[in-house]
């Protein structure tokens, strides 16, 4: 009987729970190509000739035994993150791992920091070997490059983790031709981009319906615009899901760094969008929020201008993490997500934020995230 993700898919179909696409169902095709050649996959079989920072482009003495993973990319809300799902949970390997790349990201650097502390002379080669030791199958989910830092190491640890055969699986939302595009010496991370499309076959989600839209039967859990009427439906979601339970400010310790969080209960936190995003946190203290609580309430998000470019990529950055982790999310705000910010550095990344900002006010989110949270195993 054949297995993988195809006949997932299938069955999805004929469930109702999704509707058939083509631009999806060329991605799975893809996916389950994938799958049957990973029953069979030795990562010790066709070694792989070094490369070199500056031979990306040599081939390997034997490249037919080895196996291309894949890139999908596509606008927000295309199903990326559905067909990751179908085919990570039935992916026929034990060695397996799927991440999402900002937290992949923070573990690498915390990682390189311990080796070089430790005297390492190529603090990222005992890394490359851990991730390499774990996983022959590395999934990462909303695969983008924005940071410096990130693009300055990827090429050397991508390129360790290739000469161990490892399998990148990848969503993202823009082709490999545009990470870490404008950004500050981009010329040094150009050669990345051309290792990882000679070792990923690039699937583009060119579907024009965004499935995260137009979700039936949610309840409020935005509000906007900001004023009376808003504080008050916060206020009232507030007593709802804290039971009336006394609040209090928590303090989260991460890496040596105290992170204040305004109102807390066991497993409900408030703060508002100046205290998130207009001080300087970062990947880490979002991810730690996330930990912490499994329902989490933002106060007073403006419309950000085109000068609040930093303050946008936080919360780009925040969401992410609540979104992965399924954090029940209410928000006040000044306007709808889809208008909080059109323009600056960084609006082409927002349009995913504002997409998850939708689909996280939906019924069967909250239900979801209801059902998946620690508090009700």
């Amino acid at each position: 009987m054949i297995d993988g993700p195809m006949p997932r898919y299938r069955e999805l179909i004929r469930s109702g729970s999704i509707r058939a696409d083509p631009a999806q169902r060329a991605a799975v095709e893809k996916l389950q190509l994938l799958h049957m050649r990973l029953k069979d996959y030795d990562p010790d079989q066709g070694k792989q000739v070094a490369l070199g920072w500056l031979g990306f482009g040599r081939k390997a003495a034997k490249a037919d035994k080895l196996l291309t993973g894949l890139y999908l990319f596509g606008g927000v809300g295309r199903g990326k993150s559905m067909l990751m799902d179908i085919f990570f949970d039935g992916a026929p390997v034990e060695a397996k791992r799927r991440v999402h790349f900002h937290a992949f990201m923070q573990e690498i650097h915390a990682g390189v920091h311990a080796a070089r502390h430790a005297g390492a002379k190529n603090p990222i080669k005992p890394v490359a070997e851990m991730v390499a030791d774990q996983a022959i199958l590395l999934c990462f989910d909303e695969f983008q490059v924005t940071d410096i830092t990130d693009a300055m190491i990827l090429g050397r640890l991508f390129e360790a983790l290739f000469a161990r055969h490892v399998i990148v699986v990848a969503t993202s939302n823009r082709p490999p031709d545009d990470l870490y595009k404008d950004g500050l010496n981009r010329e040094v991370f150009v050669p990345f981009i051309q290792m990882l499309k000679d070792r990923v076959d690039l699937v583009e989600l060119d579907t024009t319906i965004d499935y995260r839209q137009g979700q039936e039967g949610a309840a409020i859990t935005y509000f906007t615009p900001l004023g009376p009427a808003a504080r008050a439906g916060m206020a009232a979601a507030w007593n709802r899901e804290t039971g009336g339970e006394p609040s209090a400010p928590v303090t989260l310790s991460i890496h040596g760094r105290r992170v204040r969080i305004t109102e807390a209960t066991e497993d409900v936190g408030r703060a508002t969008f100046e205290e998130l995003c207009e001080n300087p946190l970062g990947p880490s203290d979002y991810l730690a929020i996330a930990d912490r609580f499994t329902t989490f309430f933002i106060d007073e998000i403006p419309q950000l201008k085109w000068s609040q470019n930093n303050e946008a990529k936080r919360f780009v950055t925040l969401i992410d993490a609540f979104y992965e982790a399924k954090i029940r999310l209410f928000c006040s705000a000044e306007v709808m997500p889809e208008t909080l910010y059109t323009e600056g550095a960084g609006a082409f990344e927002f349009d995913r934020t504002a997409s998850r900002l939708a689909e996280m006010q939906s019924d069967v989110w909250m239900g979801r995230a209801a059902a998946e949270s620690p508090a009700t195993e």
